[in-house]
């Protein structure tokens, strides 16, 4: 395991980790610090080691910043893989490993452990990055992602969800039939790549309302332009969603001028 881990400001900068109480942001520092090369921590020591409380450890299940493999207070690091980048021939795979996959639903991708449809820069050995992902057009380039909106009433802890919906009941035909009616394609529900970006989605904690949202956005914004071609599943519902969804929240702000300064 690496003895040094790396911390991204792109997660501790947003507006969802700085409403964190303080103890709980150090919790995860740590828990970053400390997990292994797939993203997986044994919490308990961590917890003990720097005087948290386990409530800290709760809310940062609560907001999907960490998901819990077993009730040995194993848990995995949603965002581990945007934070770190690890040479395929120096990751060790994690001794969690295979209870990630059982209980998440993770998937091998290179050398990493990934949730379903969600793609990562690998590293080669010579340290290059090999992107993962396709959109060399798109105007959301790697890098800007947002982290997946874990809200009090969506998330969920063990094998127990909190609030609506189940992962065993996810509306696919819906979710699909909606983009196809504002859209005018033809996408299918039963293509198993639509299914898996749905679904990573779902698992954290968004909602159907959340995918029609994003719907609406979207089209919305890139109708009529060079981007309508990016209306499709594998760029709504990747790892932008939480920007797409938020993408006609922003309040533009008049701009005020000081007659004294005359700006």
């Amino acid at each position: 395991m690496a003895e040094r881990r790396m911390v991204s400001k792109t997660i501790m900068q947003t507006q969802k980790f700085l409403r964190l109480p303080l103890e709980t942001q150090a919790l995860y520092v740590h828990l970053v610090i400390n997990s292994d090369d797939d993203g997986i921590v044994e919490a308990f020591p961590v917890v003990r080691m720097i005087g948290a409380s386990e409530d800290s450890l709760g809310l940062l299940v609560i907001k999907q910043f960490i998901k819990p493999l077993n009730q040995d207070m194993v848990y995995f690091i949603t965002d581990f893989n945007e934070q770190n980048k690890i040479r395929p021939d120096r990751h060790k795979p994690s001794i969690h490993r295979n209870l990630a996959i059982q209980q998440l639903g993770l998937e091998v991708d290179g050398s990493r452990l990934v949730e379903p449809g969600k793609a990562v820069l690998e590293l080669t050995e010579e340290g290059q990055a090999v992107d993962g992902q396709v959109t060399d057009e798109c105007p959301h380039s790697i890098g800007q992602g947002s982290i997946g909106q874990g809200s009090i009433g969506k998330g969920s802890i063990g094998k127990g969800s909190i609030g609506q919906g189940s992962i065993d009941n996810i509306p696919y035909k819906e979710i699909i039939d909606y983009l196809n009616s504002k859209t005018g394609k033809k996408y299918r529900d039963n293509v198993q790549k639509n299914k898996s970006l749905i679904k990573a989605r779902w698992s954290e904690g968004y909602r159907l309302e959340d995918f029609k949202q994003v719907i609406d956005n979207m089209v919305k914004d890139w109708s009529g332009t060079k981007y309508a071609k990016y209306l499709r599943p594998e760029t709504l519902f990747g790892t932008k969603f939480d920007g797409y969804l938020n993408q006609g929240n922003v309040v533009k702000r008049e701009k005020k001028t000081d007659e004294r300064l005359g700006f």
